[in-house]
């Protein structure tokens, strides 16, 4: 039962590893979902293009009805997107933050090298984009468009995103794995957020909630705090090293 959590939450991590947007206007029709989309990954293209990576502090949570564990995280991004993690501390069930949390976050970083984040990116290759509506957020106006993977990929989800109607950033998301990580799995459903700092968008929260065969209700929250952008000297000093490295 500790490699079905493991399996579970882990998933999820690479899954909600991916992006971002929110809603319009009510008195202005709904744009199509095409245009929605083909504006979000413009947006996304140039907030890549200026992203000089970051750093944040991240606090994890898992709870069952036997176990609880926490852990506290320090979140290196380069200008590139790779991530690195430092743990500052953990307590609590040493199964599930070896079998969990540890593996979540050497899933993240697996999943966050350029090759590896391409196939469970939220663009057309990857999903069909269907408009739902839009809401009013905390975030502001959003559009919503449900998202159906193209392949039952269980890195990939099943669900909607919001993306916001000023910017084109998604801004929530919120379903299931694509595919039913185990037969022990009945039901996994979470909710993931974000919060902007300065000109960009990052992760805020995630809640994950799993119902498992026998074991019942797991859940896991990732909590981001404490953002700070890199200067801008990062991107130019790593271009540098990679323009060493070619010569």
């Amino acid at each position: 039962m500790k490699s079905t959590i493991k399996n579970v939450l882990s998933t999820l991590a690479i899954a909600l590893c991916v992006v971002t947007i929110s809603s319009a206007q009510t008195s202005d029709p709904l744009p199509s979902a095409e245009e929605v989309v083909a504006k979000m990954m413009q947006f996304d293209a140039q907030q890549q293009s200026e992203q000089t990576g970051y750093t944040a502090v991240r606090h994890y949570a898992a709870v069952n009805k036997k176990r609880h564990a926490e852990m506290l995280v320090r979140v290196s991004c380069d200008s590139s997107g790779a991530k690195k993690f430092t743990i500052v501390s953990e307590e609590g069930s040493g199964s599930i933050r070896k079998h969990v949390f540890h593996k979540l976050l050497s899933e993240e970083t697996e999943a966050s090298r350029q090759g590896t984040r391409t196939s469970t990116r939220l663009i057309p290759d990857n999903y069909q984009f269907q408009m739902v509506g839009q809401e009013i957020l905390e975030t502001g106006p959003a559009y919503v468009l449900s998202v159906t993977p193209k392949t039952a990929n269980k890195y990939l989800i099943d669900g909607k995103i919001w993306v916001n109607a000023n910017d084109y950033s998604i801004v929530r998301i919120e379903g299931q794995p694509a595919k039913n990580p185990s037969f022990w799995v009945r039901s996994v459903h979470f909710v993931h957020t974000y919060q902007k700092v300065g000109q960009f968008w990052f992760a805020s929260s995630t809640r994950t909630t799993s119902g498992i065969r026998i074991f019942g209700e797991s859940q896991l929250t990732i909590d981001n705090s404490d953002y700070a952008l890199n200067p801008p000297a990062d991107r130019t000093a790593q271009a540098n090293d990679q323009g060493r490295l070619v010569r």
